[in-house]
């Protein structure tokens, strides 16, 4: 797909790491930390993402490039050493996801406590969670209590757990049924057949504690980024599928397409930002555009805008049009960046860091602020360079930068 820069051992098997793929992470890191950060009064860092144009967030792309690197990693795995040894692999990454998420959770309730009045501005994001709410701790504990930002990682607990069956089938030619049954998931979560079974929970969870159900991602619509990009990723390294014969620059009908979804979006993402939708259509359309459910809107949106990029990245350099070859190689340059891809090799490190980083930029701003705009645009901007220090440390280039 993009040039391979080195290979790196990864449980025990070499793969090749690619750039492109590392600054995409890296890419989706960096907007969840501004659109993440909270300020008295709003900053206008937060307007300058592509979620201002498109029903297309970090999230899905996050969860998509990970998916995809869970097959063709693992994939490998399996095909190299089998079956046992691959879901041996991806259970233990499963762990220790899990236990990232129970850390991030443990340093923002000792947050808490260390500041119980700038807590009082985070009730939105913790509820009832404290130290002391030992039925909640045990509900976050069984990622039944999911608190905002806290809420992406204990995905990838579930899918990771669920992988090994997965991958296996792909590689023994089984790709099609994989995704069938993740769209028909897709549909389920879409009617809302899980409905029952989660009030009847939430219910019995409210009854035995201060806390109930709380999960902003429905995991059973989300899965199909997840699935689906990993079914890619098994077929890539079994050479099943060659992107540069997917994506080629003579089939200008695939960005074209893209491109064309993309804009049909465009009028409804900008009018619900303005509030110019009339309310007619708004009542219709809304029902399609659940960001939680990854709704319709969004499964359609993001598909388009994650066609017509891998086009340009692929196929792009290749296009007989100047024009075409220059935007791919600013994509190329952009991806490529060396602060992006450090940040790319680290994604789960730096993920949970950045939501300790919010957490405390939101305590910083209960303290001392209202902060003038041009303050808040500068923590932001310290912030994005704070975000790397975990990075550095695990490269071993922090004592480097010390000296």
């Amino acid at each position: 797909m993009t040039t391979l820069e080195s290979d790196k051992a990864v449980s025990g098997v070499a793969v090749p790491r690619i750039d492109v793929i590392d600054g995409l992470r890296g890419y989706f890191l960096v907007f969840m930390l501004i659109n993440h950060l909270v300020f008295n009064g709003g900053y206008w860092l937060i307007w300058v993402n592509q979620r201002q144009i498109a029903f297309v967030e970090d999230a899905q792309g996050f969860v998509f490039i990970s998916g995809l690197l869970v097959g063709m990693v693992y994939g490998r795995k399996m095909l190299r050493a089998g079956f046992r040894r691959g879901a041996e692999a991806l259970w233990r990454r499963s762990g220790e996801i899990y236990l990232y998420a129970m850390a991030s959770l443990a340093g923002v309730l000792t947050l808490a406590w260390l500041a119980p009045r700038a807590s009082q501005s985070w009730t939105d994001w913790l509820g009832a969670l404290d130290w002391g709410n030992l039925p909640g701790l045990a509900s976050a504990a069984a990622l039944l209590y999911q608190p905002t930002l806290l809420d992406i990682l204990p995905q990838y607990v579930v899918y990771m757990v669920a992988a090994p069956v997965l991958v296996w089938a792909c590689l023994r030619g089984h790709g099609g049924m994989v995704l069938v049954g993740s769209a028909l998931l897709w549909l389920a979560a879409q009617f809302g057949l899980h409905q029952p079974f989660t009030a009847a929970l939430n219910t019995w969870l409210a009854e035995h504690g201060r806390t109930g159900l709380r999960a902003h991602f429905n995991l059973m619509a989300w899965q199909i980024v997840f699935v689906s990009a990993m079914v890619l990723g098994v077929l890539t390294v079994t050479g099943r599928l060659r992107w540069d014969q997917v994506f080629r620059p003579d089939q200008t009908w695939v960005p074209k397409t893209a491109l064309a979804i993309c804009l049909f979006f465009l009028p409804f993402r900008v009018g619900l930002t303005a509030n110019q939708i009339p309310p007619q259509v708004l009542e219709r359309f809304s029902q399609f555009e659940l960001r939680g459910d990854f709704s319709l809107v969004y499964l359609l949106n993001f598909a388009a805008a994650g066609i017509g990029l891998a086009w340009l990245l692929i196929a792009g350099p290749r296009s007989p049009r100047a024009w075409i070859r220059k935007v791919s190689e600013l994509l190329l340059g952009l991806f490529r960046a060396p602060f992006l891809r450090l940040l790319g090799r680290h994604s789960l490190q730096i993920y949970a860091w950045h939501v300790l980083l919010v957490f405390g930029v939101r305590t910083l701003d209960f303290y001392e602020g209202p902060f003038p705009q041009a303050s808040r645009i500068a923590i932001a901007l310290a912030c994005l360079g704070l975000l790397m220090l975990p990075a550095l440390w695990r490269e071993g280039r922090m004592f480097k930068l010390a000296t």
